[in-house]
């Protein structure tokens, strides 16, 4: 069975998903989003994941979201499902 790319993503060593976050959280929160979309077909998740991709004060807010949900909760959280 082929896992999904986001599923790939939650498996990766906490401290590198983290490292990944802090340096490039604003465009991975947005893909995340969007990748989940396609996963779980939530309207809601897709217009946070393009806001958060083009917008710079959405981008900026999503990766301090991202960041402290993945050290607090080990995930992203925030509008995802």
């Amino acid at each position: 069975m082929q896992q999904s790319i986001t599923a790939m993503y939650d498996q990766l060593p906490r401290l590198v998903r983290i490292l990944l976050q802090i340096f490039f959280g604003g465009v991975i929160g947005g893909i995340y989003r969007v990748l989940r979309y396609l996963e779980t077909k939530n309207i809601v998740t897709l217009v946070i994941g393009i806001l958060g991709l083009v917008t710079g004060v959405g981008n900026f807010i999503l990766w301090l979201a991202d960041l402290i949900t993945m050290v607090t909760q080990d995930k992203i959280t925030l509008f995802v499902d």
